[in-house]
Parts: structure tokens; sequence; C-alpha cells
């Protein structure tokens, strides 16, 4: 019965839209049903494994995309070739600077991810009839904003414990877009411990070492190399300053 119940809430939702987890709190969630329709005609699912270039700096924007699971890493190459990760995103951010001919930033697989593109031209044609979807695309634009800030703080403010506790809840928090941010995370870090030192300004020893305290405090547990368990995160939170 409930399975009925589903289809009739669902039937006039494109299949590819169906399984979509991170649809509800992205962009689409701002669209109709028919509106859905018509964004599925122009869009396709692609995936890609850990580690895979999905757009490089300077690199002409054809496409965007919207991430449905995994997540994305995001860099900036100094002039000496060095490379500083600037950012991390996760479902349902979306991919891509509205309207840039070109993009500011490399964008890598940190995880295996699940990406659902849309061409350019397309969407910014349905932007420019669709007020609402516009509206819902700043929305997540200043949203982005606000987190970035904010790690501006971690990243100027707190100490190396501080820093890695909230490195640890920003994964537990945003991997799973259908998880409330409360309770029990079980989640595969996405980075490398080199990648997390340059993300918080450390180094790979100090993050060992504060990973270690952690899991010695019982904050965190960790099976093998990446798959992390936090069985409380207000007490992780705690632990960010």
């Amino acid at each position: 019965m409930e399975e009925k119940r589903l289809d009739i809430h669902t039937a006039g939702v494109p299949l590819v839209c169906r399984s979509c987890e991170a649809r509800h709190k992205g962009m689409c969630g701002a669209l109709t049903e028919s509106e859905l329709v018509t964004l599925a005609r122009q869009t396709r699912i692609v995936h890609h494994a850990a580690g895979a270039e999905l757009a490089a700096e300077a690199m002409p924007v054809e496409s965007y995309a919207n991430v449905m699971r995994g997540v994305v890493k995001l860099t900036k190459i100094l002039e000496d070739g060095r490379q500083q990760i600037v950012g991390l995103q996760f479902a349902p951010d979306f991919m891509g600077r509205l309207f840039s001919r070109e993009s500011v930033v490399s964008m890598e697989a940190a995880s295996d991810v699940e990406l659902c593109r849309v061409s350019k031209g397309a969407l910014e044609r349905m932007i420019a009839e669709n007020p609402a979807l516009e509206h819902r695309l700043m929305q997540q634009t200043l949203r982005e904003l606000d987190e970035a800030r904010d790690w501006m703080v971690t990243l100027g403010r707190k100490t190396a414990a501080e820093k890695v506790s909230s490195f640890l809840y920003l994964i537990a928090t945003h991997i799973d877009p259908t998880t409330e941010g409360q309770g029990l995370s079980v989640f595969d870090l996405p980075l490398t411990r080199g990648d997390i030192a340059d993300f918080l300004g450390l180094t790979i020893e100090t993050v060992s070492r504060q990973i270690s305290q952690l899991r010695a405090d019982r904050v965190i547990s960790i099976e093998g190399v990446r798959r992390v368990t936090v069985p409380d995160l207000a007490a992780l939170l705690a632990r960010c300053g």
C-alpha cells in the first residue's frame, strides 16, 4: 500500500529524478513536475571515480551540474604549481558559477561521485523564464558564501584540535543529503591525510595526532584507513570550539 501511495506522489516526476536524494534540497526543489520534465530532457547522469578531473581552472564552461552523491574538491593552482584546496562540495551543491565563461577553480572527484549535468545554455534559458529557480540558486550561492566565511574563522582562529574536529563535523553533517546532522554518523573520509592537512593549513603529523586523540577520547572510531564512525555528533561538535 505504501509503495502505491509513493507512486501516486511521484507519478509526474521524471524517472531519473525519483531516485535523486538531493532533489528537494537542491535547485530542482523550486521546479514544478512539468518543469522537472523539461529539465530532465536536457540533463544526463554521469559517474566519476575518485581522483577524476571534473573541470580545470580557466577551462570554458559548457555545462553545470548538481552533486547527487559523493564529494567534490575545489582547488586553486598557484603560479609555482602548488595546489590549495579552497572548498568541498556535497549533494545538493551546484557546480559552476552561473553566466561565467571560464571555470574559476579546478574541480576533482574527492570520492566516487554522481552528478546531474545540464548544458549551460539550457539552464540559463530556464533561469530567465523561472524567477523561483533563479531565487533558489541565489539562496544556494549565498549559503555557500556563508559557509566559506565560517570556514575562514576556522582556519584563522581555531586551534589544531578544533580545526580537525570542525573538518570531521563538516563531513559528517554534509556527506549524506538525507541526514539531519544529529546522532550517529558513519562515513568514509573523502580526503587523504595530506589533503586534510592542506585544507586545514596543518602538517600531516598534526592531523594524524589530533585524529588519534579524538579516537583515544572515543569521540570517533576508525576502521581501516578511512572509515569513520561518530557515535554522538554533539560530542564532536563540542570539540569544534
